[in-house]
């Protein structure tokens, strides 16, 4: 790898984008494929035929062997089955390379081995993989040689999602539908589609690769299920935005060159709160696109790290004690020639399609904060959400000062007839610059944050994938949307009904407006009186997926059927209970074969010791004594629970899968887990560390 690099010769030059096939198909072909990729026109085989023609013979200029239907089943993590381009041999032996239209555009994928929630059953296992031209392909290299990808969708034989991408390009045409009639009505002629538009930022620790080893916590689950905090954590704050390590320079240097090669815009990247956390974010992209690069970002993470001696942690939490990692995803809607529609301009109060498209927002949000608070449901968010360092499980929305003050003219007049501006930032020193500052502070503390001219949904798992968020958010977007169309459309005053409208969307929806701290105690109390849901953790989020009101909203805009939905559920029930089921069984293992032996060897030394000394002569061991029998007492109390947390897994089995067991696992296992990781963390305070069996917090964090 050269140590200069021109970013801009480089961008994209392994991604079958658009410049590649204006530059490479016939003009009519080009322009069909881009009637597809724009309008939804169906593609013609013989089209089909021409752009693999093209892509095969691009990607073989790059070095591809093989390839694959790139697909996002709902393991967590994208899927592959690698075909290479050579045909049967010919008289003469040889062979040649092809890549038919037919196999551009389709695939096929044992459907029966991905969760399907019932779906599909072990023996029904064809499943389709769909090209979806709308996020270009790309060639990937690595030990395998290189691969061209082909960004897929994936259902079942009888046409159920199986993915995450099916959904989501659904909820994209659904929030372009409405989001038309919405500006239809104000004047806009022009426009010819609305897009979501998404950017998400990344979190990620890095740990050294030899220390990782030595953890099989997070070899086998991702994060630590023990571990006593160091003296210093993140308590100085001298690590956030801090001058970035050289080893992690270096690591970071070639994790942009991976991602820019791939056309994925990584732009900003610093140190977070947490040692050996860091963030990389992206610039804005078309949802599915964006989504198909964070996939690719994470992976990226991941293989560069290997490279450079460490390991990348995509856990939400994976050490307890200091900040875990999430992922900000920054949503906004852009119209195809540049509007976007939740820019406030210099006026908010004035501009009254704005006003309609946030009180309609809101009006979304507060009906269906269960379904966003699960659409970041996870087993690793558990340990995250409501701590100090992201946001609470409470939904709620910050709008800030300015947008605040509109709201509250609205809800108290009915008119809103001023808006608050920023001021003159005055530094106090002649040599810098005064400037005007925003006329809104932003707020951490809150899930869903409106910054500028995009909503920060803060909730999101930084393993997950964020195609489940902005399905959600295109969803119930686009059902405020066409409610308030509805209504419009129908009125015979628009401009007095619009008015009425946004009147009574501040009004009715003002409970879930929250400007204040997210992290204070009152502020859970408040979000209880104002009647706004609590779901605390994964398993008691999941129900939101498959209530009468859920059913209705995705069915009403063809985003997922009742039957996907509640097999969807069921997948998240399963997650839940095998990831617990997993972490439980891990920490049985080590107590049993590293902690319990290792405090076995030091209280024998530590016993020894104290007798030799007694035998020696009159001298005070008291000392010794104390912390011979408090590491005792804390051994025996390891034991004890190890063996309760046994039994509690040994009874997993038993319990009725589905919701049943996802409970039993939150209620009763994780409770038990708990007990257990308190000896061994008090113990690990004590044991001499040259006999305890594994590297410290110290090690990993500061040790990068």
């Amino acid at each position: 790898m050269s140590d200069y690099m021109n970013v801009t010769e480089i961008f994209g030059c392994d991604v079958f984008n658009d410049s590649v096939m204006e530059e490479r198909l016939p003009k009519k072909v080009y322009k069909e494929l881009k009637k597809t990729i724009e309008e939804g026109k169906e593609l013609s085989p013989e089209v089909a035929d021409v752009v693999a023609h093209e892509m095969k013979e691009w990607a073989i200029e790059k070095g591809a062997t093989h390839y694959s239907h790139w697909f996002q089943p709902l393991t967590g993590v994208t899927a592959e089955k690698h075909d290479a381009f050579i045909t049967a041999p010919k008289e003469n032996g040889k062979v040649l390379m092809s890549f038919s239209g037919k196999e551009l555009v389709k695939g096929e994928s044992d459907a029966s081995s991905f969760p399907s929630g019932g779906l599909r059953a072990t023996f029904e296992a064809r499943g389709y993989t769909a090209w979806d031209c709308t996020s270009p392909a790309f060639v990937r290299h690595d030990a395998a040689g290189g691969t061209l990808c082909i960004p897929t969708a994936f259902c079942s034989y009888t046409g159920e999602a199986l993915d995450q991408k099916t959904p989501l390009l659904r909820s994209m045409e659904a929030i372009n539908v409405q989001a038309l009639r919405l500006i239809r009505l104000f004047g806009n002629k022009t426009s010819k589609k609305v897009t979501p538009s998404v950017g998400a930022e990344q979190e990620y620790f890095l740990v050294d690769k030899e220390k990782w080893l030595q953890r099989k916590d997070l070899t086998y689950t991702g994060r630590t299920l023990f571990g006593a905090m160091p003296p210093k954590g993140q308590e100085m704050d001298d690590h956030y935005l801090g001058t970035i390590r050289q080893r992690i320079s270096a690591y970071m240097k070639e994790v942009n060159e991976e991602c820019w090669k791939l056309g994925v815009t990584a732009k900003t990247q610093h140190n977070e709160v947490a040692p050996a956390q860091h963030e990389l974010a992206p610039i804005y992209a078309p949802a599915n696109i964006a989504a198909d690069h964070n996939q690719i970002m994470m992976r990226i993470l991941k293989k560069v790290a290997s490279r450079h001696g460490m390991r990348c942690l995509l856990h939400e939490k994976p050490f307890a004690g200091v900040n875990g990692s999430g992922k900000h995803n920054n949503w906004s809607l852009t119209t195809d020639d540049g509007i976007n529609l939740l820019e406030p301009g210099k006026t908010p109060h004035e501009n009254i399609q704005f006003l309609l498209v946030l009180t309609c927002i809101l009006k979304a949000v507060d009906t269906h904060a269960d379904l966003l608070r699960e659409s970041a449901a996870d087993v690793g968010n558990d340990h995250r959400l409501g701590g100090n360092e992201a946001p609470p499980a409470v939904i709620s929305v910050f709008l800030g000062e300015q947008l605040g003050d509109v709201m509250d003219q609205l809800i108290s007049t009915g008119t809103a007839t001023h808006s608050k501006k920023g001021t003159i930032l005055e530094t106090g020193v002649k040599t810098l610059p005064d400037f005007m500052k925003d006329a809104t502070d932003r707020n951490r503390t809150s899930p869903f944050a409106f910054t500028g001219n995009k909503f920060e949904f803060r909730m999101v798992g930084s393993r997950d994938s964020i195609s489940e968020c902005n399905v959600v958010l295109n969803t119930i977007a686009a059902e405020a949307f066409k409610e308030a169309c509805d209504r419009l459309e129908a009125a015979d005053d628009f401009d007095m009904a619009v008015h009425d409208l946004i009147k009574e969307y501040a009004i009715d929806h003002q409970r879930i407006v929250f400007n204040g701290n997210g992290y204070a105690p009152e502020w859970a109390e408040e979000a209880e009186r104002r009647g706004l849901p609590n779901l605390p953790s994964m398993v008691d989020a999941i129900p939101a997926l498959t209530t009468p009101k859920a059913v209705k909203l995705f069915e009403t805009f063809h985003v997922f059927t009742e039957t996907e939905l509640q097999s969807r559920a069921e997948i998240q029930y399963e997650i839940y209970a095998k990831a617990i089921n997993i972490e439980a069984k891990t920490m049985i293992d080590i107590a049993t074969k590293q902690i319990i032996p290792a405090v076995i060897k030091y209280t024998t030394v530590l016993a020894e010791s104290i007798n030799a000394v007694k035998a020696a002569g009159p001298i005070d061991v008291s000392v010794q004594m104390e912390l011979l029998e408090k590491c005792s007492e804390l051994l025996k109390k390891t034991s004890s629970a190890m063996n309760e947390l046994a039994k509690a897994v040994a009874e997993i089995p038993q319990v009725p899968e589905g919701r049943e067991r996802a409970v039993y696992c939150k209620d009763t296992v994780t409770k038990i887990m708990e007990e257990l990781r308190k000896p061994v963390d008090e113990l690990e305070m004590l044991v001499d560390k040259e006999m305890w069996p594994m590297p410290s917090y110290g090690d990993l964090i500061f040790e990068v």
